[in-house]
């Protein structure tokens, strides 16, 4: 098969352009290298998937680029590019939300549709569409309320793949990840920030009373999730947890443990944009795409803690 991911030089695209190379697969990979973070640490990324025949790079920003000799026969799309971040998803920066997340979604779609060779277009949504609601488990059926301009343009760009899929026949399915970590995982994200200050002994930020919950997703579970995206019969949105949802605070006492550092807390005014509660019903992905998580939390963290000792070039 032949696969086209964008982003590929990030946390999720990377590791799912690997797994798709070592099933046998051709990988097209596409990436603007935005400066949300160290170009080196998307360099490292890709320096396997460049050592090897099955795969290739393109750099080039889907929001301006001519698209069509991209996406031309692909057989599959796995959309993974975005602007990420809640908390700078406000004010001065929105535009380059709108552009990354929602043109640029759009462009590929347009792109699909033209192109007549996709089968199937995945595309990498958020939790943070329920945003700050109280109904938990979160349903694919619950009303979406976006708490963020973040929320706000990742909600976007799923009604833009549906649109297509209803207008247009483009097959699109949109997966909405809730808090991924592991191996990889962004430098601005919670436990890889956590991770390098423990080992560093340096203070943990909190922001509010740490009791916030989320469902965390190992990357792996994730990347599966998507191959399974490829079954027949796959369409619409799925829920992508971990079956993991517990405390920051308790992850903090967690991470001490793992790490075998001492832990302090540096607390601060809760963010906006932060929803109080998170937790994925996945029984729409159990049933029709066979998904199960399979990594726990404890294993997860141990395994991003052993990456991030072998990597401290990466922390950020």
């Amino acid at each position: 098969m032949r696969c086209l991911v964008t982003g590929v030089a990030g946390f999720v695209g990377s590791t799912l352009a690997e797994r798709l190379v070592s099933l046998g697969h051709d990988v097209l990979g596409v990436d603007c290298f935005t400066d949300y973070y160290a170009r080196s640490n998307k360099e490292e990324n890709l320096a396997a998937l460049r050592a090897g025949p099955r795969f290739g790079f393109e750099q080039l920003d889907l929001a301006t680029a001519d698209l069509v000799p991209i996406v031309s026969g692909a057989d599959a799309v796995f959309h993974q590019a975005a602007q990420a971040g809640v908390r700078a998803s406000w004010g001065k920066t929105f535009e380059t939300y709108t552009s990354c997340n929602v043109l640029a979604t759009q462009r590929l779609l347009e792109a699909a549709k033209n192109a007549g060779t996709v089968e199937r277009f995945v595309y990498a949504s958020s939790s943070s569409v329920y945003g700050d609601t109280t109904d938990l488990p979160m349903r694919e059926t619950s009303r979406p309320r976006p708490f963020s301009p973040y929320g706000v343009t990742k909600l976007a760009a799923e009604h833009l793949a549906e649109l297509y899929r209803e207008n247009f026949g483009v097959p699109t399915v949109s997966l909405r990840y809730f808090t991924v970590y592991g191996p990889r995982q962004r430098p601005d994200m919670g436990f890889h920030r956590f991770i390098a200050r423990l080992l560093r002994g340096e203070p943990l930020p909190v922001y509010g009373d740490g009791e916030q919950t989320r469902d965390f997703t190992f990357i792996e579970d994730i990347v599966e999730a998507n191959l399974q995206s490829l079954n027949e019969g796959a369409s619409g949105v799925y829920n992508i947890g971990g079956g993991s949802r517990v405390t920051l605070n308790d992850v903090l006492v967690l991470l001490a443990e793992l790490t075998g550092q001492k832990m302090e807390i540096a607390r601060g005014d809760k963010q906006a944009g932060d929803v109080r509660h998170t937790a994925a019903d996945t029984t729409r992905a159990e049933t029709e795409l066979g998904y199960k998580p399979k990594v726990g939390l404890r294993e997860g963290l141990a395994r991003q803690v052993e990456w991030m000792k072998a990597h401290p070039q990466a922390w950020g």
